[in-house]
């Protein structure tokens, strides 16, 4: 029998950011209970050690480390909170327990939190991804790249060129030719999905899915704030095939679980920043 896996992209939360969406993903995790959760990595987002940003500059001001560990450690509480509620409300009424695996996938953006100590050995032990404390949420921990398979279905946050460090490029069907397994990834912005039917009867699947929050990203501009944020499930997964992905946008979540438009729901709530991205 074929189990639901539930996909957690990257939600890259920073101090400050609403993080509303996490209770409607909650809600929707606990009405569909997969037997799978799998964070995706770049749940933190540690603004305040990109190198993309110049130290000292305007995207710099007030950032510090502890702060987005604690935005961080809040959004994981207040997605996992619910959940284990759940969980237990199903133990103590003597129901049919539910126990989901729970897997994180570090990302770029929490491996931001080890490069201090990479280039400077006096942070050894001190600064790291051990900081995240994901295992207190329930979560089994896999250090950024290092890939796991459940089902037949292998999971990173993105999958590696074999000759460089970056991410294997192009298209998904790019991605599953060089792969030849099936296959979720995060980090990209967006959904893409395909999947190959083989001559032995199995079919093989690849699935990006990059964005899962609600702020849009200021170095991406007017024209490139309106991509597809959301969660993917995936039913009747075994030996690596599954049905076709079911993406849940944050537009249907909002009104599922919120009962309103999502623009017009982030407008009555923070009326003092701009949504019309989320339209």
């Amino acid at each position: 029998m074929g189990r639901r896996h539930y996909i957690l992209p990257d939600c890259q939360i920073r101090p400050g950011d609403p993080t509303d969406h996490l209770d409607w993903i909650a809600a929707d995790i606990i009405r569909r209970k997969p037997d799978v959760i799998v964070c995706i990595g770049d749940f933190f987002d540690f603004p305040s050690l990109s190198s993309y940003s110049t130290p000292g500059g305007v995207e710099k001001e007030g950032a510090r480390i502890k702060a987005d560990l604690d935005a961080g450690h809040a959004g994981l509480e207040r997605l996992m909170a619910p959940i284990h509620a759940e969980r237990e409300r199903l133990r103590t009424g003597h129901r049919k327990r539910w126990e989901p695996r729970l897997i994180y996938t570090f990302g770029n953006h929490e491996e931001r939190i080890d490069r201090p100590a990479k280039e400077d050995a006096r942070f050894q032990g001190v600064l790291g991804t051990h900081l995240c404390e994901v295992e207190r949420f329930g979560f089994e921990r896999y250090e950024f790249l290092v890939p796991v398979e459940v089902d037949g279905v292998w999971y990173s946050h993105y999958w590696q060129s074999s000759h460089s460090p970056r991410p294997i490029g192009g298209t998904v069907d790019n991605r599953l030719n060089k792969l030849g397994f099936s296959f979720v990834a995060g980090h990209e912005q967006g959904l893409r999905y395909t999947n190959r039917p083989l001559p032995n009867g199995k079919t093989l699947h690849g699935l990006v899915a990059g964005s899962c929050y609600l702020v849009t990203e200021g170095y991406r501009g007017p024209q490139a704030s309106n991509e597809w944020r959301g969660v993917v499930v995936l039913n009747d997964v075994r030996d690596g095939n599954m049905a076709i992905p079911m993406s849940l946008d944050l537009q249907y979540l909002c009104r599922e679980y919120a009962g309103e438009e999502l623009q017009a729901y982030m407008d009555k709530r923070y009326p003092d920043k701009d949504w019309s991205h989320l339209a």
